[in-house]
């Protein structure tokens, strides 16, 4: 078995004070994937070492050489930023989605190929979406630029899946709540970037075209949320006036190996440390 986590950390360093390496020393994931790190890489790696050191006290690992850090920072300063960790075996690191060079395009995209407990070889991808936003035609233009790229690249991982090569799971902030069951106020936010028709018809293209598994709703059945994000706004959080926008898509072989998940929601009311929830999903590989 291993665990899986995705969760936007809402800006690392920041995360770090509100005691997100507390979280890390309790739950230990095999894989992390974490978006919106907005940190420069001196303090991700200074960060990450407090992770390693966390593991190693939990017993998760032996020592910080057991320990994988793969990330890119975004070139456009203070935003973005992805990051992977894994106490596994890393057999490779691929850093960014080809075809987009803009500098906001960069830390939204990187893939570990993985070695799982029993032999196999599953590539991991951290995944964080722009937001965009109705009011700003550009940000809207550079997230479906976006999205657009992404498909050819989930084309590739599907075939290679479905040709007995590696299984993949895309990991991260995707920026779309899916359908009615993925947002609480679903036709008060039908013109709102993230539940726009055209951005929900994506993730219809990745289950149905595509052949991925959204392997949190597979697992949880056609119920309302849980959800993985709460505005800051009023009292979003205690009322759970929520979205998810946070996932994990599987190739179908892979996706069939899902036994459970969680989305904490300890952290977001206890420590604040993001307005995201972490969702781990458990895999039999």
């Amino acid at each position: 078995m291993i665990t899986i986590t995705t969760s936007n950390v809402n800006g690392l360093r920041a995360a770090d004070r509100k005691g997100i390496t507390t979280w890390a020393g309790r739950n230990t994931p095999n894989i992390w994937c974490m978006q919106e790190v907005r940190a420069p890489q001196p303090d991700v790696d200074r960060i990450f070492g407090k992770f390693a050191f966390e593991y190693a006290q939990a017993g998760a690992i032996d020592s910080a050489e057991d320990f994988t850090l793969t990330n890119e920072v975004c070139r456009v300063k203070g935003r973005a930023g992805v990051a992977l960790l894994s106490d596994l075996p890393v057999v490779e690191q691929r850093y960014g989605l080809p075809g987009l060079t803009e500098d906001v395009d960069s830390g939204r995209w990187i893939e570990t190929d993985v070695r799982t407990p029993q032999g196999y070889v599953i590539t991991v991808a951290c995944v964080y979406v722009h937001a965009g936003n109705t009011d700003d035609p550009l940000k809207m233009e550079q997230k479906y630029r976006f999205l657009d790229t992404m498909l050819v690249r989930m084309g590739q991982l599907r075939d290679e899946a479905a040709h007995g090569g590696r299984q993949a799971v895309l990991c991260g902030d995707f920026n779309i709540a899916h359908t009615p069951l993925d947002i609480r106020n679903a036709k008060a936010n039908e013109k709102h970037a993230g539940f726009l028709p055209e951005e929900r018809a994506y993730v219809d293209r990745w289950l149905d075209e595509y052949e991925f598994v959204d392997v949190m709703r597979d697992l949880a059945g056609d119920i309302q949320g849980p959800y993985t994000w709460w505005s800051q706004r009023g009292r979003a959080f205690d009322n759970n006036v929520g979205w998810r926008i946070d996932y994990q898509f599987a190739t179908p072989e892979l996706a069939e190996t899902a036994r459970g998940f969680v989305i904490d929601k300890a952290p977001t009311y206890e420590m604040r440390w993001s307005d995201h929830a972490p969702l781990t999903i458990t895999y039999d590989v």
